[in-house]
């Protein structure tokens, strides 16, 4: 039975695929973690109250992470194309989707950063502050650490999202299981390549839930 299910499948394609889903969301995973975090620390550091209190600067910031955070990622990936084909040289393939996916996905994870720095205890700044700890010394040495569990958790549920992305650009070229199953599956009327595509994209956002509770099952001490 498993045989007559699977006898319409190509599997080399079907492994291609699944590592360019791989590779995309990798990329984008850490990317994104980078980005999102100067902008979600950059958010916290500049409103009101805090170490580097500019209401521009934070307004500016906000105002851009949520119009980038707000639009469809279907149509940001449209937007993009002008800006994807002169970086990359190309909007076809996994590598021209990952300015999209890093785009659409940082501004959400720097909202999941500036919520975690918010978590931080006011009481330990103040008591670095009257240690003669720097700014930077705090950034480095406080914020982030303290926040570092809100930092991993927030990582795994935006790498959960990539990975959803990943398939969303596979409509439009972006390689992966999704331009598999679009390709192959919908458009060609082969539901076994639909299913089984859909299988793997399941076992990917499962290992990186996993990989994330552990992560920070093994940073959380409080």
């Amino acid at each position: 039975m498993l045989n007559n299910l699977t006898a319409e499948i190509n599997w080399e394609n079907m492994w291609i695929a699944t590592w360019e889903t791989v590779y995309m969301s990798l990329i984008a995973v850490a990317a994104t973690f980078l980005l999102g975090t100067i902008l979600g620390v950059l958010l916290y550091l500049t409103d009101k109250g805090n170490m580097w209190e500019n209401k521009p600067v934070h307004t500016v910031t906000a105002a851009i992470v949520n119009i980038f955070r707000s639009i469809p990622f279907i149509i940001l990936i449209i937007l993009l194309i002008p800006f994807t084909t002169f970086l990359i040289g190309t909007m076809l393939g996994p590598s021209a989707a990952l300015p999209a996916l890093i785009i659409g996905a940082a501004p959400f994870y720097a909202r999941l950063v500036e919520i975690g720095l918010r978590e931080v205890d006011k009481g330990v700044i103040e008591a670095s502050q009257a240690m003669g700890a720097s700014q930077w010394q705090i950034i480095q040495k406080v914020l982030l650490p303290e926040a570092l569990p809100s930092l991993i958790s927030g990582i795994t549920v935006t790498g959960i999202t990539l990975v959803s992305y990943t398939a969303m650009a596979g409509v439009v070229g972006g390689g992966g299981l999704g331009n598999l199953a679009y390709q192959e599956g919908f458009q060609r009327n082969n539901n076994e390549v639909v299913f089984v595509a859909t299988v793997l994209i399941l076992v990917i956002v499962f290992i990186l839930q996993w990989i994330g509770d552990i992560w920070t099952r093994q940073i959380d001490k409080r």
